[in-house]
């Protein structure tokens, strides 16, 4: 992804120095979501959000999103994704399938949501709670296989490296295998891409697979998780207090400072063996 850092000069002060050098940014860029819906003799266009994002992956930002938000079902219900450029920046069109009635009133946001957060632009309290369902999944996974996730996770990435900015989700399976990774300067795009990643390959509800999270583990991701079917989610910061809230009434197993061989545990421990 050519255009997912920049690159800059900066002064460098130490205790007894200052020097020139060059540095290098994680991109942060506007992205607006449109979709294209209703029957084939009433095509409606419709402004979704912008989104403050790392270009990149923006299909799948956008079909992550749409599924996250409720407004559509599956990946079978998009005809077709253009991403485009106009004078304000990058736009991503999403056109549905005539049949497919776009569930809006599940998505209800002012039209811009910053890289901090996603949750932000919502417009009223109801609003940030989505319809999910209560996780079945009987998938289990061991301590050791957890321990070493946080090391395969920094080995894959590849723009934290070079920029220190940015946060990473990835899919892993039951054998602690890495499936999917997807970076983004905000938390909530990075897990979007990788559920849309998911999507395109059908493997939604994900039901067999865990979330691994860079850092800190806050509502609205395990919202998206929740939304995506993911029984456990492991994040290598703290989660929050809703978090830990929507987890345990979601069935959803919670950990929380996974670094260093050792995490806490925070909701459905039955799903976790000790070895």
């Amino acid at each position: 992804m050519t255009n997912s850092v920049v690159h800059t000069r900066v002064r460098k002060v130490a205790a007894e120095s200052i020097t020139d050098a060059n540095d290098t940014l994680a991109t942060e860029d506007p992205l607006e979501i449109r979709l294209v819906h209703g029957p084939s003799h009433n095509r409606r266009q419709q402004n979704i959000s912008v989104t403050m994002r790392t270009p990149g992956e923006d299909m799948e930002l956008a079909a992550g999103f749409l599924f996250t938000e409720g407004i559509i079902a599956n990946h079978a219900d998009i005809q077709e994704i253009i991403v485009s450029e106009d004078d304000n920046g990058s736009v991503a069109t999403v056109h549905l399938k005539p049949a497919i009635v776009a569930q809006l009133a599940n998505s209800q946001r002012n039209f811009t949501a910053t890289a901090a957060c996603g949750v932000c632009g919502k417009t009223d309290l109801q609003a940030i709670h989505t319809s999910v369902s209560v996780s079945k999944s009987g998938l289990r996974l061991t301590t050791t296989q957890l321990f070493e996730l946080p090391a395969i996770l920094r080995k894959e990435q590849s723009l934290f490296e070079s920029t220190g900015g940015l946060h990473a989700a990835a899919l892993f399976n039951e054998a602690g295998d890495l499936l999917f990774l997807r970076e983004d300067i905000g938390r909530h795009n990075a897990v979007d891409k990788l559920i849309g990643a998911a999507m395109q390959q059908q493997l939604l509800p994900l039901q067999q697979y865990g979330l691994l999270l860079s850092g800190r583990a806050g509502f609205e991701l395990i919202q998206k998780a929740a939304m995506a079917g993911i029984p456990v989610i492991a994040a290598i910061g703290a989660p929050s207090s809703m978090a830990v809230k929507k987890a345990e009434a979601w069935n959803i197993t919670l950990l929380g400072f996974l670094k260093d061989q050792r995490f806490n545990i925070y909701s459905g421990a039955e799903r976790i063996d000790v070895k």
